[in-house]
C-alpha cells in the first residue's frame, strides 16, 4: 500500500467526502511566491531533479547540515546525483518533519512514484524523475499546468525591468504571471555601502538625481507607478517589525545626506527614515488599489561566516522575537486616519505572535471590503501541520476562518505546488472531524462552499483575478 493514499491526512468520511468533493480539484491561485520569472518565460527545461528539486532550497539544505551533510554536497561542487543521493540519504531522519509529506507528496503528484525516498531507491528515482523532467509535458509550463495553476504571483525587486513579464504576456501564457513590488530594498540602510549602490541604479533607472528625502520618494514612486503599468496589483515587504516613528521633514533630509554619503544613521533616526518611506509606499498601494503584504519577524543571516561565504536565502535564518503590536497599531492606524489603508495581508514567523495578528486584523476592517484585513497563512517555519492547525483555530476563534484568502507556496520551486493540496487536505480534515463529532452542523453542501472559498474563490475576489 502506498504511504500516501488516497485519504492522507483525511480522518473521517465528512473530511474525506469534503476533500474529494469540494476541494481536490479547485485551480491554484499562488499570490506569494519566489519562483524566477525568467524560468516561466523561456518555459524551462529542467535537465534533472536535483536542478529542479534541490537547487535554491534552503528548507532541504537545513535537514542535510543538521543530518551531517558536507556543504560540497549541498551548495558545493558534488555532482547532481551527487547531490540527489545525499539528500535521498536524508529524508527517513525528517519523519516528523514536513518535509517527509512534502518529499514524498512530490514525486507522487508530479511523477506518479509511490516509492518511498531512500538510499536503496534514490539512483532509481533520480533517473526515473529526470528523464520525466526532460520531456516536453515536464517543462515549466507543464508543471504548471499539471497543477492547475491558474494565476501566480512572482516576488520582484523595485528596479526590476520586468522584461520576462513581458516575454510571459506576448508569449500568450494560459496562467496569469504577475509581478510584486517587493520593497525590502528600500529600507535597508543597515549597510550603507548596499544602499549606496541602490540609490546610484535608482538614480540611474528614473533619471531622477537624488540630494534629498523628496527626491527619494520621487524616484521610488517612478518605480511604484512602472510596476503598475506591467500590470502589478501587490505590493510585498519583509521586515523584522513594522516602524510608526513620528518625524519631520529636516530629520529626513538629515538622514538622506548621511545615507548619500555612505555613513550610518543613528538607530532612532533610521527608524523615522523607514517610517516614511514604509507610510508613503503603503498610501501609494491604498491609491492604485494595491493589496500589500507585511511579513514580519524573521531574525536573518545569523550564520556571518556562512552569510559571507553563501550569501543570503541559503539557509541562515530564523525566528526572531521582536516586539510587534505597538509600532504595528501605529502603522495601521496612520494610514486608517487617513484613509489610505488598503488591503493588508500580516504575516508571523513568530507563533507566540499567532493571536496578535489575529486580533489585529479585527481593529482595521471597515465593514465595506470583506476580509479587508487578512491574517495570512502560516508561514515558513510554522507551515506545517502543527502550523497550518494552530493558524486555522486562531483564526476561527478570534475573526472569521469563512473570509481566509487561503494558502500560498512562498517557494523557489516549481515542485511545490502539492503545499496547496496538503494545505487543502489539513484543513478538510480539522472541520470534517468537528462535523462528525457534533461540534458542527452536518450541513455538507454549506460547509464545502466554504471551503472552497478558502481555498480558491475569496483569493480570486479579494485580488480582483
Amino acid at each position: 500500500m502506498a504511504f500516501i493514499d488516497e485519504d492522507f491526512l483525511l480522518h473521517s468520511k465528512t473530511a474525506i467526502r469534503l476533500f474529494h468533493d469540494y476541494a481536490s480539484n479547485l485551480p491554484i491561485i499562488d499570490y506569494h511566491n519566489h519562483l524566477p520569472p525568467q524560468q516561466i518565460s523561456s518555459n524551462h527545461q529542467f535537465q534533472n531533479i536535483t536542478e529542479a528539486w534541490l537547487s535554491g532550497d534552503h528548507y532541504k539544505w537545513r535537514a542535510m547540515r543538521t543530518q551531517g551533510v558536507k556543504e560540497n554536497f549541498i551548495t558545493g561542487t558534488a555532482s547532481d546525483e551527487e547531490k540527489f543521493s545525499q539528500w535521498a540519504a536524508t529524508v527517513p531522519y525528517t519523519l516528523r518533519n514536513p518535509l517527509y509529506h512534502w518529499t514524498h507528496l512530490e514525486l507522487k503528484r508530479y511523477f506518479g512514484i509511490d516509492r518511498l525516498l531512500d538510499s536503496t531507491s534514490a539512483k532509481a528515482i533520480y533517473s526515473e524523475t529526470s528523464a520525466q523532467l526532460n520531456t516536453p509535458a515536464f517543462s515549466v509550463g507543464g508543471l504548471l499546468n499539471k497543477m492547475k495553476v491558474e494565476v501566480l504571483c512572482t516576488t520582484d525587486e523595485p528596479l526590476d525591468d520586468l522584461q520576462h513579464h513581458d516575454l510571459i504576456k506576448k508569449n500568450n501564457s494560459p496562467i496569469k504571471v504577475l509581478p510584486a513590488f517587493r520593497c525590502d530594498a528600500t529600507v535597508n540602510i543597515s549597510d550603507p555601502k548596499a544602499f549606496l549602490a541602490f540609490l546610484k541604479d535608482l538614480e540611474s533607472k528614473t533619471q531622477i538625481s537624488i540630494s534629498g528625502f523628496s527626491q527619494y520618494l520621487e524616484a521610488l514612486r517612478k518605480r511604484h507607478d512602472y510596476f503598475s503599468s506591467k500590470g502589478c496589483t501587490i505590493a510585498d515587504i519583509g521586515l523584522e517589525q513594522l516602524y510608526a516613528e513620528d518625524y519631520t521633514a529636516k530629520e529626513l533630509d538629515d538622514c538622506m545626506l548621511l545615507l548619500i554619503q555612505g555613513k550610518s544613521p543613528p538607530d532612532l533616526q533610521s527608524r523615522k527614515f523607514k517610517s516614511a518611506v514604509l507610510s508613503s509606499i503603503a498610501e501609494w498601494n491604498a491609491e492604485k488599489g494595491w493589496v500589500q503584504q507585511y511579513h514580519l519577524g524573521a531574525m536573518r543571516n545569523n550564520n556571518t561566516r556562512m552569510m559571507a561565504k553563501l550569501g543570503a536565502n541559503t539557509g541562515w535564518d530564523s525566528i526572531g522575537d521582536f516586539a510587534q503590536a505597538p509600532a504595528l497599531s501605529k502603522f495601521l492606524d496612520r494610514l486608517d486616519a487617513k484613509n489610505r489603508l488598503a488591503k493588508t495581508i500580516l504575516y508571523n514567523l513568530n507563533p507566540a505572535d499567532n493571536e496578535l495578528m489575529a486580533t489585529m486584523t479585527g481593529n482595521f476592517n471597515d465593514g465595506e471590503t470583506p476580509g479587508k484585513l487578512q491574517w495570512g497563512s502560516a508561514w515558513w517555519f510554522l507551515d506545517q501541520k502543527d502550523g497550518i492547525e494552530k493558524q486555522l483555530n486562531t483564526l476561527s476563534n478570534i475573526s472569521l476562518l469563512s473570509r481566509f484568502v487561503g494558502m500560498l507556496t512562498d517557494s523557489r520551486s516549481f515542485l511545490s505546488f502539492p503545499r496547496h493540496e496538503y494545505f487543502r487536505r489539513i484543513l478538510c480534515n480539522l472541520i470534517g472531524n468537528e462535523m462528525d463529532r457534533g461540534e458542527l452542523p452536518n450541513d455538507v453542501d454549506w460547509t464545502g462552499k466554504i471551503i472552497q472559498d478558502i481555498c480558491y474563490h475569496n483569493a480570486k475576489s479579494y485580488f480582483g483575478w
